[in-house]
């Protein structure tokens, strides 16, 4: 029996792991367009987008850069803005990219005014 649990344990572990290398639009979308601010034209405009953060950040840029890049696109100066949506695209668009995305941010201190 204590086996069996062991063995059922590690088979959830794994398909949670698994589960989470998938992207997910869905969520992404829902995310992303009910939170005011971002704007996007359509669907198609937003996971383009997201699908660009994730470029940004397989080419290793770091996550200062891609605050401020989204800063620039949405024309604001609300951090937090910017992290939310790099956040939603590594989340469910680019998860296999989460690691690298929060070694980029370690030392990342956003701009108090």
């Amino acid at each position: 029996m204590g086996s069996m649990m062991v063995m059922a344990a590690a088979f959830g572990s794994l398909t949670v792991v698994a589960g989470s290398a998938h992207a997910d639009e869905v969520a992404y979308l829902f995310n992303v367009t009910v939170r005011p601010g971002y704007n996007f034209a359509d669907a198609n405009a937003a996971i383009a987008y997201g699908r660009g953060i994730c470029d940004k950040i397989s080419q290793g840029r770091k996550f200062g850069q891609i605050v401020d890049n989204v800063a620039a696109d949405f024309h604001t100066a609300d951090d937090y803005q910017g992290s939310y949506l790099i956040s939603q695209s590594a989340q469910e668009l680019c998860p296999n990219l989460i690691w690298q995305l929060r070694n980029s941010a370690a030392d990342y201190r956003p701009v108090v005014e």
